[in-house]
């Protein structure tokens, strides 16, 4: 009861002192608000910013790809005490299936670590529609499992989702080029045996110009049959559920199995040092506002210990403690930094909202309750270090010399 008594009259005391000086409480109250508020919204910014890049680029796009390793040249080792002198030309690299693929499927489908996986095979070839010749890439795929790695109804702007039996989907700007529409035909050509006559069941938009020009999704069976692997696949695509751990899964599964395993993070090294850049930099900017924050608090608790000396006198001299005068300029220190951080946090939605409303649409800015929740612990946990300082400077004090203090 006495304890709970004591960090109520500690409470008062801190209030008191703050609304004494309610106009400087108030001014370092907005300048906490405004770090607080650019700190929410740079770092939301940056993170809605990130979110749209790796969505752009990861949506189309498989987290891990499985490939055959490359077929190198075999040196017959020279005998002992022979210099051998080799001149080595590298090995063309032809179209061939990945070895035991359903085995290593279903492998896969038990780890953990995978959210799906999908065996593909992938090929050049070439479309042909009267007179006009295009350059595609033919991709087989499984459309159930296919539907886990690239969500392909989310991209369909005409016509339907269904391969197989003829039917195929092609990319916009392709169907473009060949002046076709959904329903119509084409004839797909791969070798100078292969050929087939198709129906364009539907025509989707990925977004990306060379994927939309190029790529002709069709049934795995008939993208086998087309390019001459029969019941095999020459990829298999893989997701993780936290994008940014697909190089230490690549690398366990190239441990695991004996094929070339390549994350989006090693393809896209540009990518992922500009995503770093831009975390590095909100962080730094987190520091600087922070640390100008802390100064201002402290600065305004250094004053209010000066021009409170001898308050700070007359309760040493009626028995308050130096541990709770102490805590006193704590509390104080933390009210500024929470009551500055809640003002900075309601701005910051302001800001964001007009953003969102008003700004120029390219991506939405999302706030994470997660983020404002770590913005007000930093605030007060600053307001609480900022006044470390003057409350010790306060504590110190004599109650004869602070009570003589004019």
């Amino acid at each position: 009861m006495d304890r709970m008594k004591r960090l109520w009259t500690e409470w008062t005391l801190a209030i008191g002192f703050l609304r004494e000086g309610r106009v400087q409480s108030l001014m370092i109250a907005i300048g906490v608000a405004v770090g607080v508020a650019v700190i929410v919204f740079i770092t939301a910014l940056i993170q809605g910013l990130q979110s749209n890049t790796i969505e752009r680029t990861l949506g189309t796009q498989a987290h891990i790809r499985l490939l055959a390793p490359e077929e190198v040249n075999h040196v017959h080792p020279a005998s002992p005490g022979t210099l051998q002198l080799v001149l080595e030309d590298k090995r063309p690299q032809r179209l061939r299936s990945i070895n035991n693929w359903q085995e290593i499927t279903a492998t896969l489908d038990q780890l953990p670590d995978l959210s799906a996986v999908s065996p593909v095979v992938s090929g050049p070839a070439f479309v042909r529609r009267g007179e006009a010749l295009e350059s595609v890439a033919l991709v087989g795929i499984d459309a159930e499992r296919y539907q886990r790695i690239i969500p392909l109804d989310d991209y369909m702007v005409a016509g339907a989702l269904r391969v197989g039996a003829g039917d195929v989907l092609i990319g916009a700007r392709l169907a473009e080029d060949l002046g076709v529409s959904q329903g119509q035909k084409l004839r797909l050509e791969s070798g100078e045996q292969n050929s087939a006559v198709v129906n364009i069941s539907g025509i989707f938009e990925l977004g990306v110009r060379e994927l939309d020009e190029r790529y002709v999704y069709l049934d795995l069976k008939q993208a086998q049959s087309l390019l001459d692997l029969p019941g095999g696949v020459t990829v298999i695509d893989l997701t993780v559920p936290d994008i940014f751990t697909a190089d230490r899964v690549a690398d366990q599964i190239q441990r695991l199995i004996d094929l070339d395993a390549q994350s989006w993070i090693e393809t896209n090294a540009q990518l992922m040092n500009a995503l770093t850049a831009q975390s590095l930099s909100t962080n730094m900017i987190m520091v600087f506002v922070a640390i100008s924050v802390a100064f201002g608090i402290a600065s305004v608790l250094s004053v209010s210990v000066v021009q409170r000396t001898r308050e700070i006198g007359i309760l040493r001299a009626t028995g308050a403690t130096r541990a709770q005068i102490l805590r006193v300029f704590l509390i104080q220190g933390a009210l500024l930094g929470l009551l500055g951080s809640v003002m900075g946090i309601a701005a910051s939605y302001g800001l964001v909202w007009v953003f969102n409303t008003f700004g120029p649409g390219l991506f939405y800015i999302p706030v994470p309750v997660s983020l404002v929740l770590a913005t007000l612990v930093l605030a007060t946990l600053t307001g609480v270090l900022a006044a470390a300082v003057p409350s010790r400077r306060a504590a110190r004090l004599d109650p004869v010399e602070a009570i003589r203090y004019v």
